[in-house]
């Protein structure tokens, strides 16, 4: 999961979709693009929300995407177009692009620093949603 500084979007995330999944078959990991909070928690109001919803991300700590993630994961979401077109930059492979995609399949997570509460539950309940779909199409079986 991926985010702009990765103290707000990707650290929500990265706790919802780790909810979702069985930990012993899936790694979820959330990164920023640029590297403002690198060794920082997440912003307080995502840690405030998520423990609303029964998650925990007080221990997450922000580090900025580099190209091994490329190897580590084998699907990279990003939450606007703009990471997006950055995270696409460093990817070194076709195989690599091939793995980057917007979480919200046609539509952005807005980034809701500059805002108030709501604009970081509107966040959650987009990413929520979004985790909910790729919950249930990364545990299909294979056909």
């Amino acid at each position: 999961m991926v985010c702009l500084g990765n103290i707000c979007r990707s650290p929500l995330a990265e706790g919802i979709l780790k909810k979702k999944l069985p930990q012993d078959r899936f790694k979820v990991d959330s990164a920023g693009t640029a590297g403002y909070h690198i060794g920082h928690s997440p912003d307080q109001r995502s840690i405030e929300l998520a423990a609303h919803n029964g998650i925990d991300i007080r221990h997450q700590k922000a580090r900025k995407f580099n190209p091994d993630d490329f190897d580590r994961f084998d699907k990279i979401f990003v939450m606007d177009r703009s990471n997006l077109a950055n995270v696409r930059k460093i990817a070194i492979t076709s195989d690599h692009q091939k793995k980057v995609a917007l979480l919200l399949e046609n539509d952005e997570v807005p980034n809701p620093y500059y805002g108030n509460e709501d604009g970081f539950k509107k966040v959650f309940e987009l990413i929520d949603e979004a985790c909910d779909q790729l919950s249930d199409e990364l545990q299909k079986p294979l056909s």
